[in-house]
This record gives C-alpha cells, sequence and structure tokens, in this order.
C-alpha cells in the first residue's frame, strides 16, 4: 500500500492538465482502501502553483538558494543588522525576478505558457518563501495547491495552499525532465494498448467535460449577478439624475424666492417708515387737542 505523500508527490509532478485523469485513476486503482477517498480528495493545483511545484523538481538547487536567503534575512531581522538587512532585500528581488524567468522557462518546455499574472504570482510565492518560513516549507514540498503571499508581518495562511497537512516539512524530490519518446520504427499492433489508451483519452475527455460543466454552471451564475448589478447600477443612476433635476429645479425657485424676499423686504420698510410717519402726526395732532381742550 503507497503512502499518501508518495502518491501525491507522484500526482503533483505531473504536467497540468494530466493531474485530474491521473488522480482519479488512482483513486480507481486504490477502490476499497482508506486511501482511496483522500487520493480523491487532492485538489488540483492552480497554474502558478504547479508552475512552483514544477520549479522545486526540476530547478531545485535554485529553490534551495531562495530558501537559504531567506533564512539568512530573517536572520539579519532578528539581529536588527540594517546592512546586511538592505543587500539582502536587494538580493532577494533580484533572485526572485531571475528565478520566476527561469520558471517561466520551465513550465513553456512543458508545453505550458505562463502570463504575466501568473508570473506575478509566482514571484509572490517566492517572496513569501522567503520572508515566512513556513511558506518556505510549503513551497519546498512541491504540494502547492495555491500561490502563497506573505509580508512576514503577519503569518500566511499555508494550510490552505497545501494539499496535505503533513507537507510541511516533505521535500519533493528533485525530478529531471523526461525526453520525449523517440519514434518506434517498427511499431507492432497492440490492441490492449490501443484500448487503454482510448480509455485513457475517454478518462481524460470526461474530466475535461465534467471541468467545462462546473465552469460553465459557474459563469452562468456570476453572468447573472453581473446582470442584475449592472441592472440595479442603471436603475440607481437614473435616480440620481432625476434627483439632480429636482435640485436644480429647487436651485432655481431657490433663487427666485431669495429675489422676492429682497423686494419684500425693501417694501416692508418702506411701509414702516409711512406707519412711522402717521404715528408721529398723530401724536402731534393729540398733543395740539389736548393743549386746545385745557386752555
Amino acid at each position: 500500500m503507497p503512502e499518501l505523500l508518495d502518491v501525491a508527490d507522484e500526482l503533483y509532478g505531473l504536467p497540468l492538465p494530466d493531474f485530474t485523469p491521473a488522480r482519479d485513476a488512482r483513486a480507481k486503482e486504490l477502490k476499497g482502501t482508506p486511501l482511496a477517498a483522500q487520493v480523491k480528495a487532492l485538489k488540483k493545483p492552480s497554474t502558478a502553483a504547479w508552475v512552483v511545484n514544477l520549479l522545486v523538481r526540476r530547478e531545485t538547487e535554485q529553490v534551495e538558494q531562495v530558501l537559504a536567503v531567506g533564512a539568512a534575512l530573517r536572520e539579519a531581522q532578528a539581529a536588527m543588522s540594517g546592512d546586511s538587512l538592505r543587500e539582502l532585500t536587494r538580493q532577494r528581488r533580484q533572485l526572485t525576478a531571475a528565478v520566476t524567468t527561469q520558471a517561466r522557462r520551465v513550465a513553456k518546455e512543458e508545453g505550458t505558457r505562463v502570463t504575466d499574472a501568473v508570473a506575478d504570482q509566482v514571484e509572490a510565492t517566492l517572496t513569501a518563501a522567503i520572508v515566512d518560513e513556513q511558506c518556505g516549507l510549503a513551497v519546498r514540498s512541491g504540494l502547492l495547491v495555491a500561490s502563497l503571499s506573505s509580508t512576514g508581518l503577519d503569518p500566511a495562511d499555508v494550510a490552505a495552499a497545501v494539499a496535505l497537512p503533513d507537507a510541511l516539512g516533505f521535500s519533493a524530490p528533485a525530478r529531471a525532465a523526461e525526453p520525449p519518446p523517440r519514434p518506434d520504427l517498427h511499431v507492432v499492433p497492440d490492441p490492449e494498448a490501443d484500448r487503454k489508451a482510448i480509455e485513457a483519452a475517454q478518462t481524460k475527455l470526461e474530466a475535461a467535460e465534467a471541468e467545462l460543466a462546473e465552469a460553465t454552471s459557474a459563469h452562468a451564475e456570476v453572468q447573472a449577478s453581473y446582470d442584475e448589478l449592472e441592472a440595479r447600477s442603471l436603475q440607481i443612476q437614473a435616480e440620481i439624475d432625476e434627483l439632480r433635476g429636482r435640485i436644480a429645479e429647487l436651485e432655481t425657485t431657490a433663487e427666485q424666492v431669495d429675489d422676492e424676499l429682497s423686494d419684500a423686504e425693501d417694501a416692508r420698510g418702506e411701509a414702516e417708515d409711512v406707519v412711522a410717519a402717521a404715528r408721529e402726526a398723530r401724536d402731534a395732532a393729540q398733543a395740539a387737542l389736548d393743549k386746545l381742550a385745557g386752555d
């Protein structure tokens, strides 16, 4: 009975398109054993994680150099050595950029093109391996299922990025690229081999169709959510435009009312002056009357 780590090491060292059919085939071989369900549960790695896993196996010395710089950097940080920190930080940037370029080349040799976005994730994973010891262990395992990111200040979620909890402490062995098979000029028909090849191709096709169906379903859900949010956005924008129009109308009305209020204030002042004059005249007349009556 193989160990789960051995099976995982075998699967995560395969070309990315081969992972799912190979995993399912291995689980089928192990049917009836406790290992079958564990193998079936192994997650397919993201492209960036697969590139790092490939790098660990193909360019082991490069990865060991990255981890060594990480150990030295953390030691310099602990010792609070400013000069050492600056020099190691410069080396870290140069090294991660160079190793990422190497990773893209190795992946291309395996038939996988690495986009700039994936390359950024690969470089971020290498940087995390330098600044965080646990990330370094995860990278060295060669069993990543997701890329890593860490500043070294807070612990990274390493458990979610590796295929198995036992991955930390495991080191994927170096593995040279397999040379392409040489053509056999004297091929003898082998019905059994043809049957197996057809079965393997059928398995790959079924896995691809299942992934396509899953991706299509997820896309439909995302599209529906997008359409709903877009409609809501348009509705809100229409309401905003309506409110802006109403505000413009109210501002115009407010200006007119302010003008009318100013005129009314002037009229009120004039009326108050007339009232004051009339009151003054009345008071004078009353005084004259009182004087005549007293005489």
